[in-house]
């Protein structure tokens, strides 16, 4: 580990902690492959910047440090989960502090990619095993006994042959004095006590009772809000506003201009400050403004999906894949498709808007709110308002839902801006309007598949992707394929399928996009799935089994039979429609089966859904069951309800009025299944979206006879 210098506050901070807790975190040295384990006196003793991720005080209560953000997935529960069971301590002496954002004493703490737990699962245990190590050694010392006679449990070190036990609270001193061991023996599956249960979210009565702190709860003394009337085109500039009628409202103390970076631009807004955040929405509501909108394209959706198409007919692309010559192979083949497919832009919709509370000080830049990404929000603000990085302080709250909108800098930058301008603290709150027609989105994406079948067997399949790319905000290599071409596209497939080619086709839109949940996997696998459904009725086969010969891969085959036996796929009746699509992103495969019929109106409704998830080694089954159940709300809801349209260049949603969500009413029966293995742990919170539309289309498609390849679909039109 390379040494580095220890600033005098760091310093005292760590220092005091030596010999009155025991503290246990990771130090992340330059340059090296993984992080380190280290204690407060070997941070103390050799000068690192330390920061204690389990922290045990003599009172033997547990203070964890969680480095990512609770926006609704379980970090809460399940990281606090993971250290009760190796530190062998009660769930209740467990408190949950927000890490702040520092990249360098936590590593990456961007909450997405489902990567959490599969992130850090590892370490926790190891990090949890060695402070009941270190614990019990420390008893045994004091005993004077073998530390192989002692054991720890509920927060105790009990001695077997006499039953004696010492709290862990009365041990600190002396386990913060030794060193960690390198090697711990962490506890097999079938031992778990805690893990792999169903228990209940600690976060949940502080969320029905009041207690839990969102960004909006921020209160800082002489905090002024803010609201921001924002050009309603991204390129538009502002031209003039007259505030007269505005300062006129009670409680409005100034109306400015302000600034924020969209997707390598800038986006104008007038900022309105009052006394509340109701008074600066009045004054808002009096505010006139004229914008400057000429100069650029203004877009409409259906000109975006014409271009796909044209773009899908004439170019090639860029190869992100190809292996053999699927070109060749198509070409001469009989038996083949070509299809295309379409999915629309859709908003984030979080229950909760954005909202950001700033502080902008001569010495240092203080930030609170429901932020995804603290360590991306540190670098962000240092870089754009010029102050060293240990000056700006990221604070997370709980989000109210995130799906990689919170992850996004602008609205962060945007309440710098304002507090720098006013000179003090502010709460920037955005409404559910500017949080719908400002964007950025899930980009739509058109996908043209061609496929041949020979005796019976996929003999070449050819995908190309036409939309938004992610990774070309600002100046990217665009000579790239986008590195999300492939995405939801199961692995085994390509040792099975010899001719096969994934193409990105890029298409420049100045339209804000980024990641939503499950990112480019909630588009390509309805594309995806959907042609491989299609592959399977042109070769005369049941989609489960054509499924089998070319999943080649035992945890594959295992969650097939799983999907095939619970949902009862052979014993199919008539006047009944059964879909099917297995998808995989973030390292865990999901397959899913939709059944549906005809009400007595003659209408499509859903019966049931069954959902089988590997995601290998997992914490909580009831919030892994929850995940899979919002993903498919959420997924529902963008295949069949709602999607953000653009007319003249203005989105033509403003509010759940016209942004319709699912109603319960919509929802049907739903049973998760997880499969059990020893397998390396997936991700849980994004998986489980994309396999439902291909698989709601395909049981249309085998109920009607009608093939859905354009998304979103209204279910009483089929």
């Amino acid at each position: 580990m390379e040494t580095n210098a220890l600033s005098r506050r760091n310093f005292i901070r760590t220092s005091s902690l030596v010999g009155t807790a025991l503290c246990l975190g990771f130090y992340f040295p330059a340059n090296a492959k993984k992080e380190q384990l280290i204690s407060a006196t070997g941070a103390d003793q050799n000068g690192f910047d330390f920061n204690a991720w389990i922290r045990i005080d003599t009172n033997g209560k547990v203070s964890l440090t969680d480095h990512r953000a609770e926006m609704g997935q379980g970090s809460y529960q399940s990281v606090p989960q993971i250290i009760a069971e190796e530190l062998e301590v009660d769930l209740k002496d467990i408190n949950v502090i927000f890490a702040q954002g520092n990249p360098d004493k936590f590593g990456s703490q961007i909450t997405g990619g489902s990567s959490t737990i599969r992130g850090s699962y590892k370490k926790l245990l190891k990090l949890s095993a060695t402070a009941r190590e270190m614990l019990i050694t420390a008893a045994a010392n004091q005993w004077n006994v073998p530390a192989g006679d002692c054991y720890a449990e509920s927060g105790h070190v009990i001695h077997k042959p006499t039953g004696k036990k010492l709290n862990y609270g009365d041990l600190v001193k002396a386990a913060s004095k030794l060193t960690p061991p390198t090697e711990v023996k962490l506890k097999q599956i079938s031992e778990y006590k805690l893990i792999r249960k169903p228990l209940q979210r600690m976060d949940t009565p502080m969320k029905t009772n009041g207690e839990a702190i969102f960004g909006l709860d921020k209160k800082l003394p002489g905090m002024l809000y803010a609201v921001v009337e924002r050009n309603p085109r991204l390129r538009g500039k502002l031209k003039s506003f007259d505030d007269s009628a505005t300062l006129k409202v009670p409680g409005v103390k100034q109306v400015f201009k302000v600034q924020m970076m969209v997707v390598g631009t800038t986006r104008d807004g007038v900022v309105v400050i009052a006394d509340s955040t109701w008074a600066a929405m009045q004054g808002r509501k009096a505010l006139r403004v004229e914008w400057d909108d000429t100069g650029f394209d203004h877009v409409n959706t259906a000109d975006i999906y014409r271009a796909h198409e044209q773009l899908l007919k004439t170019e090639e692309g860029l190869s992100f894949k190809k292996q053999g010559d699927p070109d060749q192979i198509i070409s001469k083949a009989d038996k083949k498709i070509d299809v295309i497919y379409q999915t629309p832009y859709q908003s984030h919709g979080a229950m909760e808007p954005l909202n950001c509370v700033a502080h902008y000080q001569n010495d240092k830049i203080e930030i609170w709110g429901p932020i995804q990404a603290p360590d991306w929000v540190q670098g962000d603000i240092s870089d754009k308002f010029k102050i060293p990085k240990e000056k700006v302080i990221v604070n997370m709250t709980f989000l109210g839902g995130g799906f990689g909108r919170k992850a996004y800098l602008d609205y962060t930058q945007e309440a710098v801006a304002i507090s720098k301008q006013i000179g003090g603290p502010v709460q920037v709150v955005w409404t559910r309007e500017d949080d719908l027609t400002q964007g950025p989105y899930r980009a739509g994406i058109s996908y043209r598949g061609e496929g041949s079948i020979e005796n019976g067997e996929i003999s070449a399949l050819k995908f190309r992707m036409a939309g938004q790319n992610i990774g070309h905000w600002g100046n990217p290599e665009r000579g790239k394929a986008n590195d999300s071409t492939a995405e939801g596209f199961l692995k085994p497939y390509y040792g099975s399928i010899k001719n096969l080619s994934f193409a990105d086709v890029p298409y420049e839109m100045p339209l804000p996009n980024m990641w939503w949940r499950s990112v480019y996997a909630s588009t390509n696998g309805f594309a995806y799935e959907s042609f491989i459904n299609e592959m399977a009725v042109l070769a005369g086969q049941d989609q489960l089994d054509f499924r089998r010969k070319y999943l080649k891969d035992e945890r594959c085959h295992a969650l097939i039979d799983r999907m095939e036996e619970l949902s009862g796929w052979k014993n199919r009746k008539k006047n009944e429609g059964f879909g099917v699509a297995i998808t995989e992103c973030f390292e865990t495969t999901v397959g899913q089966v939709v059944k549906v019929s005809r009400n007595v109106d003659g209408k499509i409704k859903i019966d049931q859904v069954w959902a089988v998830m590997d995601c290998g080694w997992y914490v909580n089954p009831d919030i892994i069951r929850a995940q899979v159940e919002g993903s498919i709300v959420m997924a529902l809801g963008a295949a069949t309800i709602h999607q953000i349209t653009f007319k003249d260049g203005l989105v033509e949603q403003h509010n759940f009025y016209d942004y319709l969500m699912p109603r319960i009413t919509d929802m049907p029966p739903v049973e998760v299944h997880i499969m059990e293995n020893t397998a390396d742990a997936g991700g849980v919170g994004e998986p489980g979206l994309p396999p439902f539309a291909p698989a709601l289309t395909d049981a249309i498609f085998d109920l009607t006879g009608k093939r859905i390849r354009k998304l979103p679909f209204s279910m009483n039109a089929i």
